[in-house]
């Protein structure tokens, strides 16, 4: 078996290449970037792609971007994404058209060698090997986010997208100012909006609402 490595981090490669060449399996490329994977994957034709996520120069998705691109212009390519994070959209993507030959691990969780080499094997076998928190994210993402909200709170979320104050949103259901600014703490909860700085709560449980009741039309 040969196989392809993508991973920014140098020890990280140079570990699992040498797990890999411990039991007989070649890399014919390590890379550290999406494209020098795609570069690789052209040139060598590797029976697996080993990717992480998170690469050069963004450090956000470029990793498995490139592994479902590489996977689109070699069909049914093997590829085992392992990584810290679960990117969802990009998940359902790799994963959504079927799972053989597909695998996708959570770093903190392989916990064994003897795991992590079956899975290689299995996912180049055309098996896979799929962390179930990757798999819980992906069916989270197709849950509405504000089928746990009550009638009132959706109510008063719904108001808030219309730019309605607090004050104003009391007048419009008759109730107290302090029962609304309730509603919305719990909005904010629910949606797991926590406080930042960085973020305004309220616009984000707006963006929400909106995406939300758009997908439903």
């Amino acid at each position: 078996m040969r196989v392809v490595i993508a991973e920014d981090s140098v020890l990280l490669r140079a570990g699992v290449q040498s797990l890999l060449a411990d039991v007989g399996i070649e890399t014919a490329a390590a890379v550290s970037n999406g494209d020098d994977l795609l570069v690789a994957v052209r040139e060598h034709q590797p029976d697996l792609v080993i990717a992480d996520v998170r690469m050069p120069p963004t450090f956000t998705d470029e990793g498995i971007r490139a592994a479902i691109a590489a996977r689109k212009e070699v069909p049914g390519l093997p590829v085992l994404v392992v990584s810290q994070y679960v990117e969802g959209s990009y998940a359902v993507e790799l994963i959504g058209e079927g799972t053989s030959g597909v695998g996708y691990l959570l770093k903190e969780r392989v916990a064994d060698v003897a795991d992590f080499l079956e899975a290689v094997r299995r996912v180049a076998g055309g098996g896979s090997a799929i962390d179930p928190d990757v798999v819980a994210q992906m069916l989270s993402r197709n849950r509405d986010p504000l089928e746990g909200l009550t009638a009132r709170e959706t109510e008063v979320l719904g108001l808030m997208a219309q730019g309605l104050s607090n004050a104003a949103i009391a007048k419009d259901l008759v109730v107290t100012q302090g029962a609304v600014e309730n509603h919305i703490s719990n909005i904010f909860a629910k949606l797991g909006l926590e406080a930042s700085r960085d973020q305004n709560r309220r616009i984000r449980a707006v963006l929400t609402y909106l995406d939300s009741t758009t997908v439903r039309t």
